[in-house]
């Protein structure tokens, strides 16, 4: 293996043995979804299930059969802490599985997005329930804030096709907020911004923005297919800085989201790239040569 820093992430990392505390919470978690017997009616969004047929599901089948698995929980509460993540963003919350292996004993604040209420409730009390303080949930369709939401902080705009303005800067003052829609043009808001903010409204331009907080990780497992999955990559990318690490779930679910990991992987911002064969995790390491490993974990 010719990356130092790979080596290290595998030795010390992946193939830890070590029974860590935050497992112990893991496992009450898990257990406690797979005692519950309530039925909810699930919202699907992408590709769907594989498993279920019926918008009807019980908890405790769905903690059992499409939850992140104990061995994989382990593994991303780990990541997390040997990464030392202080940031991190889910995007498919499901039962919170996932959320609390990334929240369970780090010093780490996650930002968590579910489609699904029904589902998103389940998670919302496991979370109180457990003491996750340190998640934040939020409910709705992941485009929904795939958006600037911004306050008293520093937004950026990118050059698009039909001719946008490229590193456009400005500064909200700290008591104001506001949020602009994906279709707003940022050279427009900055004309109304010349008129005070208060006049600063949405505009309808092909123009993408993009939430401009930086995290640390950000872990993909929502709409299994080959578009959504790209689409959030690049929409994701201006969040990520040079140390931070994406997680795909399920890359080899179809052909598509195959598709989908090896645009990713060739992707010139991506330098390390690593097939778990479930996960694939990417880079941003600017200091290293581009490789690509597959490491059975």
């Amino acid at each position: 293996m010719h990356s130092p820093f790979v080596y290290g992430l595998v030795t010390r990392c992946f193939y830890d043995r070590k029974k860590h505390f935050p497992y112990t919470l893991l496992k009450q978690y898990r257990r406690s979804l797979l005692k519950d017997k309530r039925a909810v009616k699930v919202k699907d969004f992408g590709a769907g299930s594989k498993v279920f047929t019926s918008e009807v599901r019980k908890l405790s089948k769905m903690a059992k059969t499409a939850g992140i698995s104990p061995k994989r929980a382990r593994l991303l509460n780990r990541l997390v802490r040997y990464l030392e993540a202080e940031t991190a963003l889910e995007l498919g919350t499901s039962l919170g599985l996932g959320t609390a292996a990334m929240a369970a004993g780090n010093k780490i604040k996650v930002t968590t997005i579910e489609g699904c209420p029904q589902t998103a409730k389940i998670a919302s009390e496991n979370f109180q329930r457990f003491g996750l303080e340190n998640i934040e949930l939020k409910v709705g369709e992941f485009e929904k804030y795939l958006m600037v939401r911004v306050q008293g902080s520093e937004v950026r705009g990118q050059r698009t096709t039909d001719g946008g303005i490229q590193d456009l800067k400005f500064k909200i003052q700290d008591s104001e907020s506001y949020s602009i829609d994906n279709k707003t043009s940022f050279a427009e808001a900055s004309e109304d911004r010349q008129q005070g903010i208060g006049n600063m409204r949405p505009k309808t331009l092909n123009s993408e923005l993009i939430i401009t907080h930086n995290f640390d990780l950000l872990f993909i497992d929502g709409n299994h297919q080959k578009e959504a999955t790209l689409s959030y990559f690049e929409k994701l990318l201006p969040t990520v800085h040079n140390d931070s690490v994406m997680i795909f779930d399920d890359i080899h679910w179809s052909k598509g989201m195959e598709e989908a990991w090896e645009e990713i992987k060739a992707h010139p911002k991506v330098k390390v790239s690593i097939d778990t064969f479930q996960w694939g995790l990417v880079f941003f390491r600017r200091e290293q040569e581009k490789e690509h490993f597959v490491i059975r974990v």
